[in-house]
């Protein structure tokens, strides 16, 4: 995902010159699905040609061993070049000036545009795109929607109808009045009376927006990936990357004007936290190393946190990329694992621990002793109790689809972001753009109408 962003700027500045090939080669059994990855390409809004390589034949021809590489083929057909890792657009612009020179001069460059379709263009309007994750406020009787794919937050009451939307609609990072503020992907949400704190994802930022004034401010990050190891400091002058949720923690007297806001960090593999009384960032949990391991705060390991839910001072959190779900104790300064094995140990299997298999989980939700969690690859929703690590299907039946009723029949498409409220399980169903209801105690689900 964070190649993704440098790739455009290449198009951009070489539209004519280079072409760029996407090759999907799947870590997860739900990645080789065609249509999944269908939907990856219009959610991330790819525009170059990508290749389902659900069989790794090219990663295997190419020599490949990480995630992401990238590799340099010229116009003759040569293979010239092999980059393992991330990288700065910058860093490649040098590079692909000269050869495009080199082979211009010797009459190889073809110029000709590609005829090249986009799969988004096909695609019917709607009222939600992607929606990520989804936030309720029972007492002011309403939902928060990040409406991930157009680029906004929504604001509806219980029934779905939208009382405000908040940003443009058009990607950016502009803050302001509702109107005009912009927004570039946003994610996961935490709410204290009127305000509302946003994980702006793709700028990078964590955002600040106070429903009664209806203005939007950036409150950490630069709005530039941090890309060198960083414990934190001032949080408008410190780099974040891909934060994906978020957790508050309210202010306790003497503090009136803020508390503690965790931050899942999927981009560096840590969860930071946010001292909203200090403007102050730092490292909270994970060395940083993307891996299982357990330990005291400062030297666990994680994997691509995604989803954030705070209980009685224990952060439990989806460990997506290890698809876990694990707790931080604060009073305890310990990570463990309740459901997990390891980066490669993933399908759908309920049991209890480390038997239990889930498949790339991105959203928890605490409730009475329990945690409902958004299986996502596996298209369901699990529910797991952290005090014996049972792990059960609770909705769903692995199928994708979107088909409402029973729980043991209904059916998701790679569900998001999930939270509870009062006896109601609220679904950010992000494949079918849309937000599910489930009744906790009959296990119904329904199709929330937003408009």
């Amino acid at each position: 995902m964070h190649v993704l962003p440098q790739l455009r700027k290449l198009e951009d500045q070489f539209p004519d010159i280079l072409a760029v090939i996407g090759v999907h080669s799947p870590k997860f059994t739900a990645e080789r699905e065609l249509a999944n990855l269908r939907q990856a390409v219009l959610r991330y809004d790819i525009r170059h040609p990508v290749v389902s390589d659900d069989r790794r034949l090219i990663w295997d021809s190419y020599a490949v061993s990480a995630w992401p590489t990238s590799v340099f083929i010229d116009p003759t057909g040569r293979v010239i070049g092999q980059h393992p890792g991330e990288f700065e657009a910058a860093d490649y612009s040098a590079l692909i000036t000269a050869l495009a020179e080199d082979f211009h001069a010797q009459g190889k460059l073809d110029r000709t545009p590609l005829p090249i379709s986009l799969e988004r263009d096909r695609e019917p309007s709607r009222t939600l795109d992607f929606p990520g994750k989804v936030l309720t406020d029972p007492a002011a009787g309403r939902l928060l929607i990040a409406d991930t794919g157009h680029h906004r937050i929504l604001v509806v009451d219980m029934n779905g109808h939208i009382q405000t939307i908040i940003g443009s609609g058009e990607p950016g990072l502009i803050d302001g009045d509702f109107e005009s503020a912009a927004f570039r992907s946003p994610q996961g949400m935490a709410i204290d009376g009127d305000v509302l704190y946003i994980a702006d994802l793709e700028n990078h930022s964590i955002r600040r927006a106070d429903l009664a004034e209806r203005r939007v401010e950036r409150i950490a990050g630069t709005g530039e990936q941090l890309r060198l190891p960083r414990r934190g400091g001032p949080a408008l002058s410190s780099s974040l990357t891909s934060p994906w949720d978020l957790a508050l923690t309210p202010p306790s007297p003497p503090l009136s004007d803020g508390g503690m806001l965790y931050i899942a960090m999927a981009g560096n593999h840590q969860i930071w936290a946010l001292d909203l009384n200090a403007g102050e960032v730092c490292r909270f949990a994970g060395t940083g190393r993307e891996a299982l391991g357990d330990g005291t705060l400062q030297r666990c390991a994680l994997a691509q946190p995604s989803g954030l839910s705070l209980c009685n001072n224990r952060l439990y959190f989806a460990d997506s990329e290890s698809s876990a779900v694990r707790v931080a104790d604060i009073d305890a300064d310990r990570v463990d694992t309740i459901v997990g094995e390891g980066l490669f140990d993933f399908g759908d299997r309920d049991g209890v621990g480390r038997e239990a298999r889930l498949q790339h989980c991105l959203g928890i939700s605490a409730r009475d002793g329990m945690l409902y969690v958004a299986d996502t690859y596996n298209n369901k929703i699990k529910r797991i109790d952290p005090a014996d690590r049972s792990c059960h299907t609770f909705l769903g039946t692995g199928e994708a689809g979107h088909r409402d009723g029973p729980g043991e029949t209904a059916t998701f498409w790679e569900p998001g972001g999930v939270c509870v409220s009062d006896d109601q399980l609220y679904i950010a169903d992000t494949n079918n753009h849309c937000i599910r209801v489930a009744d906790l105690n009959t296990r119904e689900v329904r199709t929330l109408e937003i408009g």
